[in-house]
């Protein structure tokens, strides 16, 4: 059984670093431990950003050193006597390393190795290590040593790694006839040599010939998967660093060093400022580089001017000519340092310097949200993955890794898009994460906020945010209808026209008020309010489901191998035994709804009979009134949480259980034990915690941390998208 798998192209240019990320994404989902390898590298001095980029995105256990086995400097003196069966036998040592599992198993660390991310906890360094179950071998880039040696030791490598070939083809400014020759030329080229193909991707491939190609493919490529993927010209695109880099350019502001908006913004294209401000200022379109002479004040100005506006498209940033810059150019450009607006003055007159911008190709790296989210999408719509991943002949494992359980989440939601409301459109994590949302064709979105804010900040922070829809409270005409429908919810609590109409100024309430009105199918707030604030809402007009006494919530607990859930962790106090009962169904329905058997452990300070008490007498009575809710569910309770996990345990406590010893949904008794234990179980056992999950609602509305990152938000949407789907269905 093949457990390993050889992405290569036979020239520059491929667009190759995209479909590895796009592979990867797909095995990971199916692979517990998944491990990265690249035969040869460029230049030893630079960094490799596919090496950096997939021991990132995938929180790969091994080092950036580990992952690579030559760089284009050992190739030099490769016609020497017994030269190449040397560098061929790294290739080999450095590849049984990482497939072994005997790698460092060490997070990189900063100084000389890549930092790590900051989503890269401990639960997936457990999760990764030991020998990977499928490994992906990148092949060279054929861009600093000879083109020819490159296609041998690719081969070869393939070849003595028995790893069946992906090959990829570089179809960008071809027709239809020149990639489809392509592509048999490249086939032929790698069988005459032994490899055993399983693919081609031609890719890049110009959108007005793509069904050309496509309807070529099945011919030329005869019996392995065949894909055509677009050129989609943001992922070749550079970003101002990498302009800045190529063209030995000087900042004059300093720069941020995160990765996030700045120096790291792609660029759409390029506009040279030579023209008066007024007709300039018509020609340039979001994402624009400037290139213009150090002297013009005027365009200096007005595209500064221009990206803060927010009735102008904001441009990416500005590349100044012609050497030194009038100190008066310096300070406003100075002035405008929070920003983010990278201007960088280079020596050279505009021409020159325009030509050599042009030849700057971008990479995907780490830092590129965006770019990743885009390029993983792309692969996802463009290639039969379930066909490549046969050919593979990877088998499905039965754990289930926390990198597993988000792409499976991803891959729910997108199967059924659903319209999810963001109330919280002033919070760059929220913009962040739609951006990546949109990107990958997750959900619908409608984000609430003054319009020209949202994109006035989106283009700072390099975003483009496609698709998305944005909606004002305070100034849309729904809000007097909305107001009217609260209004008549409510006026028996004594709520006034006018107090429904303030209300619905509120972007919680307008938010909540879309769900209701079926304008969406469900709301992500939090980041930026309260849990009261985000979920008041949904209690005074969304009400509970049918069947549910309470609203209460679940943490998904992803360990290393499994996902648990918890509950109840953040809403319900001091749960009496009937909102006991509840809890525990609902969080075994939450269970299947992921994709988890629900085996019920109701917990407490003793297991069965052995104890008394009332807190005890009331999860037993919470347990028996669960068993006659849902006779079908495996529920056992009161029960502690060592007889529930530990199986030896669960032998000596509570023999003969079906839940003893292998609980999958625990309840606790009381909020103070159940937050306590989720988080102790979240940092000291390095599990990540997807969460609070609100349940028992009538359409579902889900509370974010303030403290959330990026990742933690593009879970709770698709989370919030499922159970859209899931409440459709039943």
């Amino acid at each position: 059984m093949a457990r390993n798998v050889y992405v290569t192209a036979l020239e520059p240019g491929s667009g190759k670093s995209a479909v590895v990320l796009g592979l990867a994404e797909v095995l990971s989902r199916r692979a517990g431990r998944l491990g990265y390898f690249r035969p040869l590298i460029g230049s030893g001095s630079a960094r490799d950003a596919d090496v950096e980029l997939v021991i990132e995105r995938f929180r790969l256990a091994q080092s950036y050193r580990e992952s690579y086995a030559l760089s284009s400097d050992d190739l030099h003196d490769v016609a020497a006597e017994g030269a190449y069966g040397d560098l061929l036998k790294r290739v080999l040592d450095g590849y049984r390393a990482v497939a072994d599992g005997s790698t460092s198993r060490q997070q990189p660390v900063a100084g000389g190795e890549a930092a790590p991310s900051a989503v890269a906890d401990a639960a997936v360094t457990a999760a990764t290590t030991g020998p990977p179950d499928v490994v992906i071998v990148e092949g060279s880039d054929f861009t600093e040593a000879s083109l020819a040696v490159e296609l041998v030791l690719n081969v070869d490598s393939a070849n003595h790694l028995g790893a069946p070939v992906l090959l990829v083809v570089n179809g960008a400014r071809r027709s239809a006839e020149q990639v489809l020759d392509l592509v048999g030329q490249g086939i032929t080229t790698l069988r005459e040599r032994g490899c055993t193909l399983i693919g081609v991707v031609a890719n890049r491939v110009s959108p007005s010939v793509l069904d050309a190609v496509r309807a070529g493919l099945p011919e030329v490529a005869g019996e392995i998967v065949a894909a055509a993927v677009p050129e989609l010209p943001m992922l070749a695109a550079p970003t101002v660093a990498e302009v800045a880099q190529a063209l030995d350019a000087r900042y004059l502001q300093p720069v941020d060093g995160d990765g996030e908006g700045g120096a790291h913004r792609e660029v759409g294209r390029l506009i040279v400022g030579a023209m008066g401000l007024e007709h300039f200022l018509e020609r340039i379109v979001e994402g624009d580089l400037v290139i213009t002479p150090g002297d013009r004040v005027d365009i200096i100005a007005g595209s500064l001017a221009a990206h803060l506006s927010g009735t102008y498209p904001g441009v990416a940033g500005l590349v100044l000519t012609g050497g030194e810059v009038p100190p008066a150019v310096c300070r406003l450009v100075e002035g405008y340092g929070d920003a983010g607006i990278p201007v960088v003055a280079v020596d050279g007159d505009t021409y020159t310097v325009a030509r050599a911008v042009t030849g700057v190709r971008g990479a995907i790296t780490a830092q590129s949200a965006s770019k990743i989210a885009a390029a993983i999408g792309l692969f996802e719509e463009n290639v039969d993955t379930a066909a490549l991943v046969e050919r593979i002949d990877l088998a499905r494992p039965t754990r289930m890794t926390p990198l597993m359980f988000e792409h499976a989440l991803i891959e729910r939601a997108k199967a059924d898009r659903r319209h999810i409301v963001l109330p919280e459109g002033n919070d760059d994590r929220i913009l962040r994460a739609a951006d990546q949302l949109l990107l990958r064709g997750v959900v619908d979105l409608t984000v609430l906020g003054v319009e020209r804010d949202i994109r006035a900040r989106a283009a700072t922070l390099g975003l483009t945010l496609p698709g998305v829809r944005i909606v004002d409270p305070l100034t849309s005409p729904y809000r007097e209808e909305f107001a009217g429908t609260y209004h008549d919810l409510r006026k028996h609590k004594g709520v006034t026209a006018q107090m429904a109409f303030d209300q619905m100024g509120d972007v919680s309430y307008f938010g909540t008020m879309m769900i209701h009105k079926g304008l969406a199918d469900g709301m992500v707030s939090g980041a930026a309010h309260t849990t009261a604030h985000t979920i008041r809402p949904a209690f005074e007009f969304i009400r509970t489901a049918p069947g549910r006494r309470v609203v209460s919530s679940v943490f998904l607990m992803c360990l290393a191998d499994r996902v648990l859930v918890y509950g109840d962790c953040a809403v319900v106090p001091d749960p009496n035994p009937e909102q006991l009962a509840d809890i525990a169904v609902s969080a075994a329905d939450t269970a299947l709804m992921f994709g988890i058997e629900p085996r019920v452990a109701m917990l407490s300070y003793s297991t069965g009979e052995s104890g008394t008490g009332a807190d005890v007498d009331k999860v037993r009575a919470g347990t028996e009134l669960a068993r006659a809710l849902r006779p079908d569910l495996p529920i056992e309770g009161p029960i502690q949480y060592d007889a529930a996990v530990d199986p030896d345990v669960a032998r000596t406590k509570l023999p003969g259980s079906a839940v003893a010893g292998r609980a999958t949904v625990f309840v606790f008794p009381d909020l103070n034990t159940g937050n306590n234990t989720y988080k102790a179980v979240q940092r000291s056992a390095g599990a990540l915690a997807i969460g609070p999950v609100l349940q028992g609602l009538n359409k579902p509305v889900n509370d974010l941390s303030r403290g959330a990152l990026v990742p933690d938000i593009v879970n709770t949407v698709a989370i919030t998208a499922i159970q859209a789907q899931n409440m459709e269905s039943t």
